[in-house]
């Protein structure tokens, strides 16, 4: 059976915990999303580049990062187990016409993989009380179906009523001679569920930071921008202290 979740990194208290809510474009050989194949490799699969950052961020000490192993077409790991799209039938144009299942198909899915993701990254945080949290995703460059030009931000930063983290991610970013998004290309006020569920709701420092995908597709880049994310994360540990 498919694991939910991979653990990175050794744990150290007061540290820094990544959460990759769409780090993978695994899906499991006895689901049938109804897609073509060519889509598994497309944004709408998974947030291309997180993982290997993570990866490599988590190499540092002081860093634990967690990671889904499965598709967020399978289901979404940042939305809320009630919403429609924690199962979603339509993104960026496609049709997921195999996530057409009845409420218990639905019901069985979430308690295999939404539920023990979510419980893992509950304890990692009453375990390891990290300093801060870095809830780390990617975004396309263009939309398929949206109006919209090409996003011209290379990053973004994203939060909900706790801004303190975001407000020093924004700063610091910016004197890496990055073009930064506050609240772009998404906002944190409507799509927060995970960094709401499991950081602010509890009281916990977190940001959330989207890399444009171009930008980290390969090697070179993932390596780049998670040096800078190593960089940044120190310096807001510094600034909240």
């Amino acid at each position: 059976m498919t694991q939910p979740f991979e653990i990175l990194g050794v744990p150290q208290e007061r540290g820094v915990l990544i959460v990759v809510d769409h780090a993978s474009n695994h899906v499991p050989a006895d689901i049938d999303l109804g897609i073509a194949p060519e889509f598994l490799d497309d944004h709408i699969a998974f947030d291309i580049g997180t993982e290997n950052i993570a990866r490599i961020m988590a190499e540092a000490p002081g860093y634990l990062a967690i990671t889904a192993k499965i598709s967020r077409l399978v289901v979404d790991l940042n939305r809320y187990p009630d919403e429609d799209g924690v199962i979603p039938m339509r993104s960026d144009g496609v049709e997921i016409t195999g996530n057409q299942i009845d409420a218990q198909a639905r019901k069985a899915r979430l308690e295999r993989f939404f539920y023990p993701y979510h419980d893992r990254v509950a304890k990692l945080i009453r375990d390891i009380d990290p300093v801060l949290t870095l809830f780390l995703h990617s975004f396309t460059p263009k939309l398929r179906s949206g109006q919209m030009d090409m996003r011209p931000w290379e990053v973004g930063v994203l939060y909900n009523e706790q801004e303190a983290a975001s407000r020093l991610a924004i700063q610091f970013l910016e004197q890496e001679e990055l073009v930064v998004g506050d609240q772009l290309p998404y906002s944190g006020k409507d799509l927060h569920a995970t960094m709401k569920r499991q950081a602010e709701d509890i009281g916990k420092a977190y940001t959330e930071i989207e890399i444009r995908q171009d930008l980290i597709a390969h090697e070179t880049g993932q390596r780049r921008f998670a040096e800078i994310m190593l960089r940044i994360c120190d310096k807001i540990r510094t600034g909240l202290a």
